[in-house]
């Protein structure tokens, strides 16, 4: 009899096994070491927080588990392309990332090569999706809007006559800086300068020392990094530089403020408006903070990009990269960081605002679509 039902034991198990779902395995590409550290932990922490909900909630039909495995791309284009190529052999059906523009370019290309969706929580640069791939999605805004919305405060609110611009020539920083220097003339914003730095400096004062005597308006800083970012402030208010200072979306992070302390009071910056009352804001944060902490600037773009990718492969039944194409295309959601419908080349549209440091924290501080204050 014990025998009897030993066998019928295994037998059971056995149809168990034979019917148990796969597992759906996720890639993220970010900069996990080095300068841009700090935003690329941010973005595999969004990810993973996105696969945590989708399991709390009952996970994917037809899969038993659902893995991340995170990928360190540096922001540099051979490790991109080297960290999506280890990814293809890890067998992962979609890819969030990566966070810089100059990164994401060529991994995309490579995901595309073996059908994989990749979806870009932070490239802002319009190449991204301007290359006809089937594979890209982007869930934060583009560069050329993020621009016009800079221009729009410089010119309607602020009543500025003169701009100095510095970058760090990255394809995603010089990118938007050349887009507000090009639509600066136009909007009667006189271009004094525009200059570069180097990814890793320290030392500003050669740059600086020419924005000072320009005298700008408006001294417009474009750079890769929230830590580079506060270095350049501090140094820039030490000599005196009377100017608004306005950044762009790379340099807001809370570390921004933690390292520039009251010298990064006062500053402007361009970023996507977020609902933070909204449920689904509500449900990533509470999600997302006892485990990692305060969000930084793509938590919440990162924990949307492997959401809609979830929930587009729920949808469609599906990894075959055409179905969870169409899956993503028809769907419209509440994410986190807005409401969601990407269109057919794979933008999600822009939603940039301009929000204001004080009394060391970021506030709303002026609507770009209506012209309006918070």
């Amino acid at each position: 009899m014990k025998r009897i039902l030993f066998m019928a034991c295994i037998l059971m198990l056995a149809a168990s096994t034979a019917f148990a779902g796969e597992t759906l395995k996720m890639g993220s590409m970010s900069p996990l070491t080095g300068p841009y550290a700090a935003d690329g932990n941010d973005i595999a922490n969004g990810a993973r927080t996105a696969i945590e909900v989708i399991k709390a909630d009952g996970g994917i039909p037809g899969f038993d588990d659902i893995t991340l495995s995170a990928q360190d791309t540096a922001c540099d284009p051979r490790q991109a392309v080297a960290a999506a190529n280890k990814l293809i052999n890890e067998e992962v059906t979609g890819v969030v990332g990566a966070y810089c523009s100059s990164a994401t370019l060529p991994a995309s290309e490579t995901l595309d090569e073996e059908d994989i969706v990749m979806l870009t929580p932070a490239s802002t640069n319009e190449k991204v999706t301007e290359r006809g791939l089937k594979n890209i999605f982007r869930t934060c805004g583009r560069d050329d809007d993020q621009s016009k919305a800079a221009i729009r405060f410089m010119t309607d609110y602020l009543k500025a006559k003169s701009i100095y611009l510095v970058d760090d020539k990255t394809a995603y920083s010089q990118g938007l800086a050349d887009n507000v220097e090009k639509g600066s003339p136009a909007a009667g914003i006189k271009v004094l300068g525009h200059d570069h730095v180097n990814q890793g400096d320290k030392d500003f004062s050669a740059v600086l020392t020419k924005v000072k005597a320009a005298n700008p308006d408006v001294f417009y800083v474009s750079l890769q990094n929230s830590a580079t970012g506060a270095l350049l402030i501090i140094q820039a208010k030490r000599m005196g530089i009377d100017a608004v200072y306005l950044a762009q979306d790379a340099v807001y992070h809370p570390q921004l403020i933690e390292i520039a302390k009251k010298d990064a009071n006062g500053m402007y910056l361009t970023f996507g408006y977020v609902d933070t009352d909204a449920p689904s804001y509500q449900k990533f944060i509470k999600a997302y903070e006892p485990k990692y902490g305060k969000p930084g600037a793509y938590s919440a773009y990162a924990y949307d990009s492997a959401m809609a990718y979830l929930l587009a492969v729920k949808k469609a039944g599906s990894t075959d990269l055409a179905k969870v194409r169409e899956a993503l295309l028809s769907m419209e959601f509440d994410g986190a960081s807005k409401k969601f419908k990407y269109m057919e080349n794979g933008d999600s549209g822009s939603n940039y605002i301009i929000r204001q440091i004080k009394d060391g924290e970021y506030i709303n501080f002026w609507n770009a679509q209506t012209g309006e204050k918070y």
